[in-house]
């Protein structure tokens, strides 16, 4: 299969459009060609693209900061010589000196398919600035896209209207089931944006083809789009482990299985998972949970040893329609809560520069989840009652901007 930027590079017919205009590129470590050639040197090797700019997301344009809330600094790219603009640094949106330095935009961006990885904020930002400029003068936003590797499955409550964030960029569920390309046109669509957006779709993504299941597994190489990024299974789990984030709870930051396992000093494992198994068995489905224990080198619990749950979903047990991150991890949530009532599970420090709203209803764009986790009489039913309807009412929202079928 062919991604959009190796079609972009491949065929004259796709940069035609671009000639004779000022091209800049966002992008970050994951925007490499079938042969790892990253794709600010590729396009610089083309005679017929004139680059001017670059712009580097959250982690930076070659991946130069590991943590959250650690910002990167604009500079001067020192073989091309064009500046390289940070949208996680001072500013969060290009500025309009920034907007200025281009004519054309291409967006090329692994996203990881969960709402609250904030590639897609930072794609309506730039969609939003497009669509402020003078419209005679007007700026082109290209997506060169991307397969989601989590594939089509959407899971997820809303984000709700007032829980717009960084890492809430819409009224979306936590897993979106979309690519970039698509997001997009959901933003341009949804936003009413006046702007010249595009995309240079890819050739031969299949979704719901095995093993990769949105991954062209075996086919192409997978790089880091941020640094607890490392492999397709922490792409299937993210858009539960994610919420891990909002907890007093190490996942797995400063280990070798980042956002694939969670764990703390003081839990017990076994019990947690013999009352998920009591309370949910059917949201268990899909996957393997081992009890595991593992000492972060940093970030929560650094130096202690964690007990914890790994999720599996490399092997035989796993199936793409049945596995279901973001309700695993609520049951999580759910079984420590009914085992230690007072556990000290929601985490009470800034989260992504918010200071007035817990970190956990930040990431899930609303109270919906806690409430559930903290009511030790609501069910696992309940929990459906509230996200089925979100869940199938984003899929019928989402039916025009699919791009591969």
């Amino acid at each position: 299969m062919n991604f959009g930027l190796d079609r972009l590079l491949a065929e004259p017919d796709l940069r035609r459009p671009l000639a004779g205009r000022r091209v800049a590129l966002l992008a970050h470590p994951a925007s490499v060609t079938a042969d790892l050639t990253h794709a600010l040197d590729a396009l610089a090797a083309l005679p017929d693209i004139r680059l001017t700019a670059a712009f580097g997301p959250q982690h930076g344009l070659r991946g130069d900061k590991q943590d959250n809330m650690m910002e990167s600094p604009d500079f001067l790219d020192p073989q091309l010589g064009i500046p390289i603009f940070s949208l996680y640094g001072a500013v969060r949106r290009p500025t309009p000196a920034m907007m200025d330095s281009f004519d054309v935009l291409l967006v090329d961006l692994q996203d990881l398919g969960c709402r609250i990885y904030t590639f897609i904020t930072t794609l309506r930002y730039v969609l939003e600035e497009a669509a402020r400029g003078d419209k005679k003068s007007g700026k082109t936003v290209i997506v060169l896209d991307r397969p989601n590797p989590a594939g089509r499955p959407v899971e997820g409550l809303t984000l709700l209207p007032g829980w717009e964030s960084f890492v809430g960029a819409g009224a979306m569920p936590m897993r979106h089931g979309l690519t970039l390309g698509e997001m997009g046109h959901w933003f341009v669509r949804t936003l009413e944006l006046d702007v010249d957006y595009q995309v240079i779709a890819m050739q031969g993504w299949q979704p719901d083809a095995a093993p990769g299941f949105g991954w062209p597994l075996g086919e192409r190489s997978w790089i880091n789009p941020s640094p607890n990024a490392p492999n397709l299974s922490m792409a299937r789990c993210y858009a539960g482990t994610v919420l891990l984030e909002g907890t007093t709870l190490s996942e797995g930051r400063g280990t070798t299985r980042p956002l694939e396992l969670f764990g703390a000093p003081n839990i017990e494992p076994r019990q947690i998972m013999a009352k998920m198994a009591q309370l949910a068995p059917d949201w268990l489905a899909g996957c393997r949970l081992r009890e595991c224990w593992f000492e972060p080198t940093f970030h929560k619990h650094a130096g202690t040893l964690c007990a914890g749950i790994q999720i599996h979903v490399e092997d035989g047990s796993y199936d793409h329609a049945a596995f279901r991150p973001w309700r695993v991890q609520a049951l999580a949530f759910k079984a420590l809560r009914l085992l230690q009532p007072d556990y000290p599970l929601w985490r009470d420090f800034a989260y992504e520069y918010e200071h007035d709203r817990l970190a956990i209803d930040l990431i899930n764009g609303g109270e919906g989840l806690r409430l559930w986790v903290d009511d030790a009489n609501a069910s696992a039913a309940d929990l459906d009652a509230l996200t089925k309807p979100d869940e199938a009412a984003w899929r019928q929202q989402c039916e025009d901007v699919l791009l591969y079928r």
